[in-house]
């Protein structure tokens, strides 16, 4: 029986998607993002999931595309599914996290940006490599990684193709915490912990907030946040039955 290439698991209200490609340090391929797709629609529909972690097997989060498969990977139809797999990676209507160890590189760190929050071991290694094989990106580096680091630093990051590790990564703002390499996991399971302890209502609503307001003016996401156009969060009444801590 084949193995599958995406592990997926729910514990207590946090979903993890593994990458399970780890002798390849689980470099993409079509078929990785076709379960991914598949894991995501499910995850996204299930009431009972409100973070989601992502994450690979083995000792890298992700190298990147298979250049053993480059001319399958890069035939258009491909490109565009698995640039829409990431937009609806960003898109799930809850908190995600990526979880990097090893490896994190172009096409994987396309995919790690998708994700809300990036959490790094201090060894991780990041780079964009487009340039050093003569690739173009089409998976969203050049939107989301401006958006995480600035424009300045991103030019300098993918004209260069450097890398650099999970402590430079934190210091320029491409990841949101670095952990030392044995405290990884426990330190996405205290941030999953602190978003599942807050209302999940309201975090699907901050989701859909948030991605309004990118690339809208100023002054009209500030309306529309006013006329709360989401409404009110679904768990609200619980939440005040149960929480009597001020705000």
């Amino acid at each position: 029986m084949t193995e599958p290439l995406v592990l997926s698991s729910i514990s207590n209200g946090v979903a993890t998607l593994t990458l399970n490609r780890p002798d390849k340090l689980n470099a993409l391929t079509p078929g990785m993002f076709a379960e991914l797709e598949g894991h995501l629609t499910t995850h996204a529909a299930d009431p009972d999931v409100r973070c989601l972690v992502l994450t690979g097997a083995g000792r890298s989060f992700c190298a990147g595309h298979d250049l053993g498969a480059l001319t399958e990977t890069e035939d258009p139809n491909h490109l565009r599914h698995a640039a829409a797999v990431i937009d609806q990676l960003e898109n799930l209507p809850y908190p995600t996290i990526a979880k990097i160890r090893g490896h994190c590189m172009t096409g994987g760190l396309e995919l790690a940006l998708g994700c809300d929050l990036l959490v790094a071991a201090q060894s991780a290694q990041f780079a964009d490599t487009h340039g050093k094989w003569g690739l173009a990106p089409v998976w969203g580096m050049s939107v989301r990684l401006p958006e995480r680091v600035g424009r300045s630093k991103a030019k300098e990051l993918s004209f260069t193709s450097k890398r650099i590790d999970g402590r430079t990564a934190d210091e320029i703002g491409l990841v949101d915490h670095c952990a030392t390499d044995d405290r990884l996991d426990l330190a996405v399971e205290e941030l999953a912990a602190q978003i599942l302890a807050n209302s999940a209502g309201t975090n699907r609503i901050y989701k859909a907030l948030f991605a309004h307001h990118t690339g809208t003016d100023r002054a009209q996401a500030l309306e529309f946040e006013r006329v709360l156009p989401f409404g009110m969060p679904d768990d609200l009444a619980s939440r005040l039955g149960h929480n009597t801590d001020k705000a």
